[in-house]
């Protein structure tokens, strides 16, 4: 299913900032902005929801240390105990300083590595996947700020316009 939007292209970051907050005064709703680097504060602008992201790391820390608990105490205390240096694994608990640096090590790793999942499946990109940028020049030096039409094309075009867009053109966006 094809939709119609409205694309308008920059050629600054500060005139895209002041365009989207123009826009979403006029309470038309931004579809995509695509930019070529991060924009501090366009997340804001726009007015997407704080992310959640940090706290699906936090569990997947607690994942990580979980299965280093369960992991040493399997393999340190119960399936292969050893005497090393005089010091016999009689519980967990009396060698669980030795083991500190492997309950670190191990929820950083699965923190960093199930959040890289975690953020390529939530942004869809997966191998082998189709570019969604709908211009090139905004990989190098422009902003585009893309908008569903709704019978409202030439009103929005001519806001697009009085922002300082650089280019406006009305497409075809396959959903």
């Amino acid at each position: 299913m094809a939709s119609k939007v409205i694309q308008a292209l920059y050629n600054d970051d500060d005139v895209l900032m002041h365009a989207v907050k123009k826009v979403r005064a006029e309470h038309h709703h931004i579809e995509e902005v695509y930019t070529p680097f991060p924009v501090h504060g366009l997340d804001k602008a726009m007015g997407l929801a704080d992310t959640r992201i940090a706290i699906t790391s936090f569990l997947y820390g607690c994942l990580g240390l979980t299965v280093a608990i369960v992991m040493m105490n399997y393999i340190m205390i119960e399936d292969w105990p050893q005497d090393i240096g005089g010091k016999p694994s009689f519980s967990y608990l009396e060698n669980m300083p030795a083991f500190v640096p492997i309950m670190f090590e191990l929820t950083v790793f699965f923190a960093a590595h199930l959040m890289v999942i975690t953020f390529y499946l939530r942004s869809r990109m997966w191998p082998f996947k189709k570019a969604e940028n709908p211009d090139k020049r905004t990989t190098d030096d422009h902003f585009l700020m893309e908008l569903g039409v709704h019978d409202n094309e030439n009103e929005l075009a001519d806001l697009l316009w009085e922002t300082g867009a650089v280019e406006v053109k009305v497409t075809e966006k396959e959903s």
